[in-house]
């Protein structure tokens, strides 16, 4: 009988530190609405740092967008970019000249004209000199862009790929991925039947992309 009242005073004993226990942990969780309120964040914080249209990370050192606008500066300053390949033939905006004088930014233009489908010309030649400079690992960090970063943007990088032995079907896969329902079938096809043969001699120690073994 003495054990069993033992046991009833030991259960009695663990329920009511259990029960203190959950009051514990209520009172613990009532926040305090005396304290004062966050501050809101201030300029330079990585709210204001907006990357421009389609931005993405090409590469160690390679980056691809649509066309930066003044709103980007800031987060460009982030990627202390020595070179830009544009792909359009209109002029650089003023501010846009600006922005790269006072960064120590060279801009390398190749005016490759946005047709529409039927009437596409890709110029080879200027994709091979693009490529040229993209491969200078002297020009790295270097952001490639043209207005919407989709259809020249993504025949440069598409050309890019092969150099990198990509297959035909990841090369297509992203250069959708960028295009969606804008993807052409020339741009395609303009990638698949790119001669890298010259091109092949140029180094790319750059490339994150080798296997490892």
């Amino acid at each position: 009988m003495k054990l069993l009242g033992n046991s009833n005073k030991e259960q009695q004993q663990a329920a009511a530190e259990e029960e203190d226990m959950c009051r514990t942990i209520e009172v613990a969780s009532v926040v305090d609405l005396s304290s004062p309120p966050v501050a809101p964040p201030v300029a330079g914080d990585d709210l204001s740092l907006i990357p421009p249209l389609n931005f993405s990370m090409v590469d160690n050192g390679i980056f691809r967008s649509g066309f930066p606008d003044s709103a980007n500066f800031t987060f460009l300053q982030t990627l202390r970019l020595r070179s830009i390949i544009y792909l359009c033939p209109e002029p650089y905006p003023d501010s846009n000249m600006e922005f790269l004088k006072s960064n120590g930014v060279r801009l390398f233009q190749f005016g490759i004209e946005g047709h529409k489908e039927p009437f596409v010309n890709i110029p080879e030649d200027m994709i091979r000199e693009a490529l040229k400079v993209l491969l200078d690992v002297r020009n790295h960090p270097v952001l490639i862009h043209c207005k919407r970063g989709k259809h020249r943007t993504g025949c440069l990088v598409g050309c890019l790929r092969k150099l990198q032995r990509w297959c035909l079907t990841s090369v297509f896969d992203e250069y959708q991925r960028f295009a969606a329902a804008k993807t052409r079938v020339s741009d395609q096809r303009f990638m698949e039947l790119f001669d890298i043969s010259s091109l092949k001699h140029l180094p790319m120690s750059f490339s994150c992309l080798k296997r490892k073994r």
